[in-house]
């Protein structure tokens, strides 16, 4: 019974009364980015846009962006949850509400939405619930954090995308990924920005599907109807 509950807990979001406190004050954040060498935290660059992802540990999450032209600059933290100022130790208990998550901030003029939200697809497996592979948990959930309304749409019209390609590879599975409005980010700790970098073997945690996501339907995702 005691496995069942603790299986249980991780799976099943917290009610209101099972919320941790957390804090007023805010995490303690790494100055530079370790590949980049820019400034992990605000202010950005004027014009340029952020966009938050969750898709499993989020060590190999932000591996995924950081390369990509037109990426300024990436930070995991916590997203979609309630308790403030959360841990590390606190979210994984799944007593906060959040998830694991990359934070993306990128210049519109060499890189659009739409490209990030196919990597997002591609990189993990959006249709396995409350965990990515043997990484179990609401902190392991899909979801896409819109900044505002033109992201959720385009997000909405990328999901319904990619669930055509996974039934055309064959897959029956449907897509668990949340899409709701960005709330607030909290920094996760200095160690664990850019993790890959710092610890080569460390592992990234994806479980991607290995269905692609069809780059020729980008045109769909930028003008949803």
């Amino acid at each position: 019974m005691f496995l069942i509950d603790m299986f249980n807990r991780k799976t099943t979001m917290p009610a209101p009364a099972e919320i941790l406190p957390g804090r007023a004050e805010a995490m303690e954040v790494a100055q530079v980015h370790a590949v980049s060498g820019m400034a992990l935290t605000p202010p950005y660059p004027d014009g340029f846009e952020t966009a938050c992802f969750a898709m499993g540990k989020f060590w190999g999450a932000e591996k995924c962006f950081w390369s990509l032209d037109g990426v300024h600059v990436t930070a995991v933290g916590y997203s979609g949850g309630t308790t403030p100022n959360p841990t590390y130790q606190e979210v994984v208990t799944g007593l906060t509400g959040h998830a694991q998550s990359v934070m993306v901030v990128y210049d519109p003029v060499k890189l659009c939405y739409a490209d990030l939200l196919a990597v997002f697809f591609e990189s993990h497996d959006p249709t396995q619930g409350m965990r990515q592979g043997s990484d179990i948990g609401t902190f392991f959930r899909s979801a896409i954090f819109a900044m505002d309304d033109a992201q959720a749409s385009q997000a909405k019209a990328a999901a319904g995308v990619y669930q055509q390609a996974l039934a055309g590879a064959g897959r029956t599975a449907s897509l668990t990924t949340e899409i709701m409005p960005a709330g607030a980010f909290f920094f996760a700790e200095s160690h664990h920005q850019q993790y890959l970098v710092r610890n080569p073997g460390g592992q990234s945690g994806l479980k991607p599907s290995g269905v692609p996501y069809p780059r020729a339907s980008s045109s769909q995702v930028l003008t949803p109807n």
